[in-house]
């Protein structure tokens, strides 16, 4: 027997969803206006997971332009039915007010490695869509409704709608089957059947602090549904001294021997900030089920663990990762991701100079709609990241260089640009909750250098960039910045009771251009290295 260490998924990778196809098992998560859309992991022995080819690929299956920050691909839901895989996912349009607008779509393939199908559109209702796929053959359609008007909870309850699939679209009547407990703002909904019931899982709470797992059932699909008698099944709320926080979103899956295991939404917090840098992240809980048909977490409680015991099943684990990519190939490093648009050649490419990746400059760092920004995950709380940028601005509109961002409200950004009296140059832009700086008092002049090196170093709450002229002798370049703001709990803004400003997703940090000429100036990047250590 082997343990496990939460987080399994570490990073941002929030809303798991977890199935068994045979011997293997798959999480899919949320991945908001990053691109491509929705992450899937594999894994044997629910211990060691490794990432496999995205399936929302193409702007035909998710057009995010324009999208808001935390738009994009919310909640997906994953399952599987005779030889076909289905991915349920939210393309959320707006969600800063007390409208939203959130369009639910199907997509399907016959192998979990891909390609998936162009999308089945379904509804706008409401956010954390899933399928159930009930023993008589039918399918259904499960989604939180979101209601906008004054007086009303906006979390409506959870709606339920047959699917045709032949017909290809959502039959029949729509019943509200569970306006949720005391807990409130009821979300994330998935159903699953043993030994007669319909089990009911749900994510209350809210996704900060408060955030649990309530399960209820019922004999019959469209309820009533008894609430578990001593919900929430899952928290971490009022629990300060627990490593895992915001415990909740969550759901189930049976192993080959019949062991029950949840996998949930957690984040883990800097000190001394309590922020989650990291984002949402997902964890595993081993579960049991009691004599009265309810599930309870293994060993009693409600507390997620960071250590649990794993199954019955052999340990299987995967290659270690490289930390450096050195863009010796065809395609794009599969942890790479933009911000809603595709790669495509005429702003990304690796074959206009082989071993190089080519950025043409484009947006702002502000824009919603075509950033040339390309970044990974921060995924542990200590890391090294580190580049070579080749450039040669020719105003101070031009800009490339080492991003760590969170939104476009929220960023630290090293890069190479160019002043009148200085030539070419190195400086620091900052955006803290959007409120600008440039934190240097004076840039550093690199004209007449081909190239420079750029670095980060990320320790828990402390950032630092450096510079070097030839790889080898590091110089640091401006103060030590916060990391902690790079967070949903900074990127939060609330006016008279009203979200004016949320984040749903984590740190992320990479390589940037911008030409605010018009002119698409290129960069080019010889390699990104990450790597994580222990300080």
């Amino acid at each position: 027997m082997y343990e496990i260490i939460n987080p399994i998924l570490p990073g941002f990778n929030p809303d798991p969803s977890i199935i068994r196809v045979e011997d293997d098992y798959y999480i899919a998560t949320s991945t908001f206006e990053w691109f491509p859309g929705v992450q899937i992991h594999h894994s044997r022995d629910l211990k060691n997971w490794r990432l496999l080819p995205h399936p929302l690929t193409r702007k035909s299956q998710i057009d995010m332009l324009g999208n808001p920050d935390s738009g994009g691909a919310w909640a997906p839901c994953l399952s599987y039915h005779d030889g076909t895989f289905y991915l349920i996912y939210t393309d959320v349009k707006s969600h800063k007010t007390v409208f939203k607008d959130t369009h639910n779509y199907l997509v399907t393939a016959t192998d979990i490695m891909g390609p998936w199908s162009e999308p089945i559109y379904l509804n706008s209702s409401g956010f954390d869509p899933s399928l159930f796929h009930d023993d008589d053959g039918k399918k259904w359609l499960l989604n939180m409704v979101w209601d906008h008007r004054k007086g009303k909870n906006s979390f409506g309850g959870t709606l339920i709608q047959e699917y045709s699939e032949e017909e290809q679209k959502l039959v029949g009547p729509i019943r509200n089957i569970f306006k949720g407990t005391e807990i409130g703002l009821t979300e994330g909904p998935h159903i699953y059947k043993k030994d007669g019931y319909y089990y009911l899982l749900t994510a209350e709470g809210g996704t900060r602090l408060k955030h649990a797992a309530t399960m209820a059932r019922s004999k019959s699909l469209f309820g009533p549904y008894e609430v578990d008698p001593t919900n929430p099944i899952l928290t971490s709320y009022e629990k300060p001294e627990l490593v895992l926080q915001k415990a909740g979103h969550a759901s189930l899956v049976e192993t080959q021997d019949g062991e029950w295991y949840m996998v949930h939404l957690c984040g883990r917090q800097l000190k001394p900030s309590l922020h989650c840098n990291l984002g949402r992240e997902t964890a595993i809980q081993k579960c049991e089920w009691t004599e009265d048909g309810w599930i309870r977490l293994a060993g009693g409680g409600n507390s997620p663990k960071e250590i649990v015991e794993g199954p019955s099943l052999p340990e299987y684990p995967f290659d270690d990762e490289p930390t450096k990519e050195e863009f010796d190939s065809a395609e794009l490093n599969i942890h790479f991701n933009s911000l809603r648009v595709p790669f495509e050649e005429n702003w990304v490419t690796l074959q206009e100079r082989p071993g190089y990746l080519r950025l043409y400059g484009r947006e702002s760092l502000n824009s919603v709609h075509r950033q040339s920004l390309l970044a990974r995950r921060q995924q542990g709380f200590n890391v090294d990241v580190e580049t070579v940028v080749e450039f040669e601005p020719q105003t101070f509109q031009q800009m490339a260089g080492l991003i760590y961002y969170y939104n476009n409200r929220n960023y630290f950004y090293l890069r190479v640009s160019h002043d009148e009296q200085l030539g070419k140059c190195l400086g620091i832009m900052t955006s803290n909750r959007g409120r600008y700086d440039e934190p240097l008092e004076q840039e550093v002049s690199i004209q007449g250098l081909d190239r420079v090196y750029l670095k980060a170093r990320i320790a828990d709450e402390n950032f630092q960039f450096f510079y070097s002229t030839d790889g080898n002798e590091w110089m640091k370049i401006g103060p030590i910045l916060n990391a902690s703001i790079l967070s949903d709990e900074n990127a939060e803004v609330i006016d008279d009771g009203v979200f004016m400003e949320q984040g749903f997703t984590g740190a992320f940090i990479g390589m940037c251009v911008q030409d605010l000429s018009g002119q698409n100036m290129h960069a080019d990047f010889d390699y990104f290295s990450y790597e994580e250590n222990e300080r």
